[in-house]
């Protein structure tokens, strides 16, 4: 197996970088369908987040590894229209083992920036149902991915990890609260119905906002997520998309998370919406990648604009409490990368075994036809002593090799059985 990952992550590149880089859901298909038409590649699946876009590849050839990763810089600057120059500096890359070991980390959430939210599994599983549905992960890519997703089940049944709800939702409800002290009395505008605005609705209502507005392309979505979070102590309301900029100066906390292509609010926008709320404040929390806020608007006085990175000191001091939970996972992944190590030794070596014993066998054939015209006088029952005595002896001089052989990867095995 050449397995071969590479990509960014809101460790190695800012936002600016990794928004040119993501992938719409509905364009995730294409987008793994050309990377399987690349030189050299058998499997491939792309995972495409806020916080990261990342390629996982089987490929031909795996003494060529500078050609391996010429092939994925030029499928990143001709799909994303992105010069290799300026991802360089930004990218990883792994191989093998250590390749195992970052899927494990990733699908496991100890490598989100908020350590411990459940949502990167499932984006991760939906990129594998993709990558399936266009013939892009068959037998090996699916067996290291499924082993993947029980990692992860392993790692939430076993620590505490998720054991509180925590997502780049409830982190950007956090930073609202930290800013305003309270959310009593707040209203805010949620922009983009889907799976993060449920979440932040959610935060915001334990928060104590009593004041919800959604906004959505897909109006009825909009009216789902209001008619959702309705109570006697919630106020929501579904605004009209067209009616965007018009209801906006209502909402004193802005979050949005659309798939837009382009910016929705621009410096523009902000310098109406003061002026329509005669210049009290305005926060603006833009966990969309790409971003929907100009970051510009920063630069109007009374408009606060903070981004997906903003949210990493957050996130920084929910890590800290889960630091102890963070190394016990840590441990689990790192046992399971040895474990899935040995058993694909182990299915190296069955061809071995079995190549020897086909090997041994024909040379027994072949020397009992050379002796054919001597054994004739035999009786059919001398014969079948002697098939019987030369499949013994056979037998016998291969155990030696076969017992070694097995030994070579049911003896790691155990060890790591130990190390648990």
């Amino acid at each position: 197996m050449n397995l071969v990952l590479l990509g960014i992550n809101h460790n190695t590149a800012p936002i600016e970088v990794r928004e040119r880089l993501a992938i719409p859901a509905a364009r995730l298909a294409d987008a793994t369908r050309t990377l399987l038409h690349q030189p050299g590649i058998r499997e491939g699946l792309i995972l495409s987040t806020c916080n990261r876009v990342e390629i996982v590849t089987l490929q031909d050839e795996p003494s060529a590894t500078e050609n391996n990763k010429a092939d994925l810089l030029r499928f990143f600057h001709e799909y994303f229209a992105v010069p290799p120059h300026t991802l360089q500096p930004h990218l990883y890359e792994f191989r093998e083992r250590e390749a195992v070991r970052h899927l494990f980390r990733v699908a496991s959430s100890l490598d989100s920036m908020v350590v411990g939210e459940p949502q990167i599994l499932g984006q991760v599983k939906e990129s594998y149902t993709i990558a399936r549905e266009v013939g892009a992960v068959s037998s090996q890519l699916d067996t290291l991915l499924q082993r993947a997703f029980t990692v992860a089940k392993k790692v939430r049944s076993e620590t505490q990890i998720g054991s509180s709800s925590v997502s780049i939702a409830s982190v950007a409800v956090d930073l609202a609260r930290n800013i305003f002290g309270s959310l009593q009395g707040k209203t805010v505008l949620l922009v983009g119905a889907g799976k993060m605005s449920e979440l932040a609705a959610r935060h915001l209502i334990q928060q104590g906002a009593a004041n919800i507005l959604v906004a959505n392309r897909t109006q009825s979505r909009a009216e789902k997520i209001a008619a959702q979070f309705s109570g006697p102590t919630v106020n929501t309301e579904a605004i009209p998309f067209d009616d965007l900029y018009a209801q906006a100066p209502r909402a004193d906390i802005i979050i949005t998370s659309t798939g837009a292509p382009q910016k929705i609010f621009g410096r523009s926008h902000g310098q109406h919406f003061l002026q329509r709320r005669r210049n009290r404040p305005m926060f603006f929390i833009d966990i969309a990648v790409p971003r929907d806020v100009d970051p510009g608007m920063n630069e109007v006085e009374g408009c606060f604009v903070y981004d997906i990175d903003d949210l990493q000191q957050v996130a920084a001091a929910n890590l800290a409490d889960r630091s102890r939970e963070a190394a016990a996972a840590e441990t689990i992944v790192s046992n399971e990368v040895e474990r899935y190590q040995q058993r694909l030794q182990s299915r190296d070596a069955v061809p071995a075994i079995l190549a020897l014993q086909q090997n041994a066998e024909a040379i027994r054939e072949a020397e009992l036809t050379r002796a054919a015209k001597r054994l004739a006088a035999l009786t059919p029952e001398q014969r079948e002593a002697v098939d019987a005595l030369t499949r013994s002896l056979t037998a016998k001089l291969l155990h030696p090799q076969l017992v070694a052989l097995r030994r070579s990867t049911e003896g790691s095995e155990s060890n790591t059985k130990k190390q648990e």
